[in-house]
């Protein structure tokens, strides 16, 4: 292999690294931060592996606790390729929610084979819908579509609550007065199939095989092709005669239907009802937001995403056992949580940086030394790519 063979691989195997230095480079600076608090970082670094993958029902939380983080993730990796930033999925979660709860305390006298994927399916497109709309505000009327996702968050949040107290309230909770926000529960025959004695649900399998279908979306259809076109470059793909706008659309729509399906996989596979505190997270967990920084350590590639939606929900499984055996605030929690995120999001940044500056180098050659996520295939002279 030539000097410039081995250059080029260990750049890829470094970028490839960054977000495991990154997660290690946070885990270390919340180890000062136990010394600052007088606990043992061994101790309490054991206890949390303890709570992830300390037992067959440790293990199972914590898949499960990832299981709306990939879901979430892979609407990200599809957004994100095509250059729109996604930071609705906490309420695309809820829409998706409530849409897959109201099909679950309707159809009471349906079939829970028939309930369970038209609910789901439900979800689908209430995510889909609600991703939609700031898609066509972001394509038509160029509105910033982080803006418009984030005030999307804060009409579903005040939608649920509306409805959780009031049309969509537990019957029974109406009767007593106590005005809790919650549905009534699902039957036990719209439950998805569980590993029992553990929570772990089929919804976990399903978000796999859906992060298959996602990758083969990306980089094996046409689709794909032209939503990575339109986020490596919108003005040559217009040029090339690919409709940008349409695939703005549509990454937004994919995207915002992968976390409403997310939301109603919750109901079916883990709540069985839908319940909230009257904050967005009260249901979605913030698997809306930790969702996005999952697909970012999994390099925005849907197989990428599987292991690192598994790894933050360790981590978030893995704190809650922590901090019972050695005692911390819960506000530290919170802040090493926000450390492996800041760490994660700045080393994608840095890595993105690097692929510029290693293109840029190449440049004046004539060649490019593009990675597999952002290489798009290029058109010769006697060439023809159907669009």
């Amino acid at each position: 292999m030539s000097n410039s063979g081995q250059e080029k691989w260990y750049s890829k195997l470094f970028d490839a690294s960054l977000p495991i230095l990154a997660t290690l480079a946070a885990l270390i600076v919340g180890a000062v931060m136990l010394l600052l608090l007088k606990v043992n970082p061994i101790e309490a670094y054991s206890a949390m592996w303890e709570g992830a993958f300390g037992s067959k029902n440790a293990l199972a939380e914590t898949l499960v606790k990832a299981t709306p983080l990939l879901l979430v993730g892979l609407g990200i990796c599809i957004s994100f390729r095509g250059d729109v930033i996604n930071i609705g999925g906490e309420g695309q979660m809820i829409v998706g929610a409530i849409m897959g709860t109201l099909v679950g305390i309707t159809l009471v006298d349906w079939s829970g084979w028939v309930v369970i994927p038209v609910a789901l399916l439900v979800g689908f497109a209430g995510g889909a819908i609600w991703g939609g709309i700031p898609g066509i505000l972001k394509a038509y009327f160029n509105v910033n579509e982080i803006l418009s996702t984030v005030m999307m968050n804060a009409i579903a949040v005040q939608l649920m609550n509306f409805l959780l107290r009031g049309p969509m309230i537990d019957p029974s909770q109406a009767e007593l007065a106590s005005k809790i926000p919650q549905t009534a529960r699902l039957i036990d025959a719209f439950r998805l199939p569980r590993w029992i004695p553990t929570r772990l649900h089929l919804g976990a399998l399903i978000a796999v095989g859906l992060a298959v279908l996602v990758y083969f979306l990306l980089w094996r259809t046409s689709w794909g092709y032209r939503i990575r076109a339109v986020g490596q470059n919108p003005h040559a793909s217009k040029y090339a005669g690919i409709k940008v706008k349409n695939y703005v659309v549509l990454a937004l729509v994919l995207s915002g239907a992968f976390a409403g399906l997310a939301g109603a996989m919750q109901v079916y596979g883990v709540n069985f009802r839908m319940i909230t505190d009257g904050s967005a997270s009260g249901f979605t967990g913030s698997a809306g937001f930790n969702g996005i920084v999952a697909a970012l350590f999994g390099q925005l590639h849907p197989i990428g995403t599987i292991p690192a939606s598994i790894l933050f929900g360790a981590l978030l499984v893995g704190a809650n056992k922590m901090q019972r055996v050695v005692q911390v605030p819960s506000a530290l929690i919170t802040a090493l949580n926000g450390l492996v995120v800041v760490f994660v999001v700045s080393s994608e940044i840095w890595r993105r940086k690097r692929q510029k500056r290693r293109m840029a180098a190449t440049a004046p050659g004539g060649e490019s030394i593009l990675s597999d996520e952002t290489e798009i295939t290029e058109k010769t002279d006697h060439e023809e790519v159907e669009l």
